[in-house]
């Protein structure tokens, strides 16, 4: 077979046509988590802590000036931006504990419902009579 043709079975198999949408859905939905955390959650957590953008929080490295916006700051030279790391860990846990959620509601639809149990045949009630006075 040719590099082409196992090419071709690999791409056209099943489970990489499902990852290919879940990838391109995954970046799409990430798009969506990033503007909740920095446009409805990092705000109020900014007004927190005294109104900063929390995006802006760095300790400069190379003597810079603490009032500096980050920017301003990393083109004065390396600074360690963990008010942004901050911002994109929360993405993170946000995103994972969504991708908990859907996982687990998946989970639990595809558990089998529990029926009830089906009524004894009266055949069957019939013959544990009989038994039943056999004993006795």
């Amino acid at each position: 077979m040719s590099m082409m043709g196992e090419f071709k079975q690999f791409a056209l198999r099943g489970n990489v046509m499902d990852l290919a949408v879940a990838v391109i859905i995954g970046a799409a939905f990430s798009k969506i988590v990033d503007s909740l955390v920095q446009d409805v959650i990092m705000p109020p957590i900014g007004k927190l802590f005294g109104g900063l953008d929390f995006a802006n929080y760095y300790l400069p490295l190379h003597g810079q000036g603490s009032g500096l916006t980050l920017v301003e700051a990393k083109k004065a030279g390396a600074v360690l931006a963990y008010g942004n790391f901050l911002t994109i860990l929360l993405n993170f846990v946000i995103l994972a504990f969504v991708i908990f959620l859907m996982v687990r509601f998946v989970n639990r639809a595809r558990r089998p419902v529990e029926q009830a149990p089906a009524a004894t045949p009266e055949d069957v009630l019939l013959l544990r009579e009989i038994r039943d006075s056999l004993r006795k």
